[in-house]
């Protein structure tokens, strides 16, 4: 039975996306410290936005193997997701930083619930998406 190119993009996948399972659970942690009063939003701003382009980067690369490897149903199921960060990148605030996050706004209600609840909806994605890699 020979290795092949389906299977290594699925390894691939597997290891890359318990790195963002990891990412979404230090947001959602970093989140309800920010809705607690624990942390200070520069600082939680200045240690969640470093962690945005590589978290899309990774979701992008293990995506970019499903395609050369004609996994098409794997890269549909994330074509969603790559749509989502793409606009949401496209949509942030002016900042002079890579990142998403504004420490001048964050703090604000609404956005700080939208923020843990994107981060919460990411976790399950990337948690089943997990499952569904292994299985592959």
């Amino acid at each position: 039975m020979a290795f092949s190119f389906p299977a290594f993009s699925y390894i691939v996948a597997l290891i890359i996306d318990a790195f963002l399972i990891f990412f979404s659970i230090f947001h959602v942690i970093a989140f309800d410290e920010l809705k607690t009063d624990y942390k200070n939003p520069i600082d939680q701003c200045n240690s969640l936005n470093p962690l945005v382009l590589p978290e899309y980067g990774l979701h992008i690369l293990f995506n970019l193997l499903f395609l050369f490897s004609g996994e098409w149903l794997s890269l549909a199921l994330n074509i969603p997701l790559i749509a989502y960060h793409i606009w949401r990148y496209a949509n942030r605030p002016v900042m002079s930083q890579p990142g998403l996050y504004d420490p001048t706004s964050i703090m604000n209600t609404d956005v700080l619930r939208a923020c843990l609840r994107e981060g919460w909806i990411k976790l399950a994605v990337y948690l089943l998406s997990f499952f569904y890699y292994l299985y592959g």
